[in-house]
């Protein structure tokens, strides 16, 4: 049964007037949602909203939709000076160039700015809110993080009357597909990158995504909004997936967890003032927590506050017509005059918190080596367990053959313990001609 639409908005709301800065996947999406939908777009922001001008690297380009009852801009910041917008749609990408010089022309010449651009929020979140606030215009980057998934209003407005404690999920589809195909078929890393190309969910150079930096740029974003802490995306610690490889899906299987990048943020307090800590890095997972479940080129998002409890966001965290959804409910905010501080408070009231050390932290760790197959080499890693106070909770050995150099991998789960105890035990490592390459740890998710 289709839904109904309501009644149009009164004739004499004037429309907010929009102009879209790229048209590439996303901006051909928002165009299409903004026809398809227009009735009801128009109905639940109280007037309608109108594309009235884009910009483009390739104007004859088939976008399959129409853009020639637009008006065209070649230069993007031309397009965010024009008389005739109201708000200023960024979809290009990118953390400097072109993007940053047409979001800071929108808010310096007194309109909204509405993007999808992770990099950009990170990077240069806290100036363009800072000239969005003396311009009194709006500045909305929901798209920015988790795709279609309300997450930045769910914090910002939903979780508003609580004092988060802690916040981290799957914030990179990309990574969450890889690791969820290995799971499910058996194949090594390479074989399944290669794979998630050629189906478009990675990019022709994937480094961003497989090496945590895109997860981080969300993570940097979405603390910022549950913390109110200045954005501090250099202060994020960030490991990627690179490292992991079929033998330690199977391992973390056989011992009932699966394998997930997880980003997490939260703040502590220490003798010396709060601490923010912020990362990224491939975690173990066990069976029949929430975030285990999440598979393919999915995002979640869990929060925990004082009063709410534990809330999950879930949804697609890519692709045109969840973006496009996110890009068109901030319009429809703005459309309603429904604002707000783009971090939840003014910029001048965030705190600026240093990073958190997090050595003194318990948490359990699988540690995975590849090593020569000769005598000895266990009793070398096991001593320096011994040795870094690390306590050994499980150790497993496979035979010969594990890979086509013939490298034996030794894998262990510690008990809990400071996660210091680790990094020292393996820094007692270091150099040893025993082992084939860089450990692989991988923590326990706690809860």
């Amino acid at each position: 049964m289709s839904q109904a639409v309501p009644a149009a908005a009164p004739a004499a709301s004037a429309p907010l007037r929009i102009a879209i800065a790229g048209l590439g996947t996303v901006g051909a999406g928002v165009i299409r949602l903004l026809d398809t939908n227009r009735d009801l777009i128009a109905a639940r922001a109280g007037r309608a909203i109108e594309v009235v001008a884009v910009s483009a690297r390739d104007r004859g380009k088939d976008r399959g939709v129409d853009i020639a009852r637009f008006a065209w801009e070649d230069d993007m910041t031309a397009l965010a000076r024009r008389d005739d917008v109201d708000v200023v749609v960024e979809l290009v990408g990118g953390s400097d160039g072109p993007a940053l010089a047409c979001s800071r022309a929108a808010l310096g010449g007194g309109k909204g700015l509405v993007t999808a651009n992770k990099a950009m929020i990170a990077h240069h979140g806290l100036e363009l809110a800072a000239l969005a606030e003396s311009s009194n215009v709006p500045l909305k980057f929901e798209a920015a993080v988790a795709g279609g998934i309300p997450v930045i209003k769910g914090l910002r407005e939903g979780t508003s009357a609580n004092a988060l404690t802690k916040v981290y999920g799957i914030l990179n589809g990309t990574c969450n597909y890889i690791l969820s195909t290995m799971e499910r078929t058996g194949a090594d890393f390479a074989e399944v990158l290669a794979e998630a190309q050629r189906l478009g969910f990675a990019e022709a150079d994937p480094a961003f995504d497989i090496e945590g930096v895109d997860a981080g740029h969300k993570l940097a974003i979405l603390a910022a909004i549950g913390f109110g802490t200045r954005i501090d995306f250099a202060g994020v610690r960030i490991n990627g997936i690179t490292q992991v490889r079929a033998a330690d899906i199977a391992q973390a299987d056989a011992l009932g967890f699966v394998i997930r990048l997880i980003g997490e943020a939260d703040v502590e307090e220490t003798s010396e003032g709060a601490r923010l800590l912020q990362r990224v890095r491939p975690c173990l997972i066990a069976k029949g927590h929430p975030l285990s479940a999440v598979d393919g080129p999915t995002n979640a998002v869990v929060a925990e506050g004082n009063f709410s409890g534990r809330l999950l966001f879930q949804g697609a965290g890519a692709g045109d017509g969840p973006t496009a959804s996110a890009v068109a409910a901030d319009l429809i905010d703005i459309a309603r005059d429904e604002v707000g501080a783009p971090f939840s408070i003014p910029v001048a009231s965030l705190a600026a918190l240093a990073p958190a050390e997090p050595g003194h932290r318990m948490e359990r760790t699988y540690l995975r080596f590849m090593v020569k197959d000769r005598p000895g080499v266990l009793a070398e890693i096991t001593a320096a367990m011994r040795d870094g106070a690390v306590s050994i909770e499980s150790l497993i050995q496979q035979g010969r053959g594990v890979d086509t150099e013939g490298a034996v991998m030794v894998a262990m789960v510690t008990h809990e313990g400071p996660e210091a105890h680790v990094r020292r035990a393996l820094a007692l490592l270091e150099g040893s001609d025993s082992l084939l390459g860089d450990p692989l740890v991988l923590p326990i998710l706690a809860g």
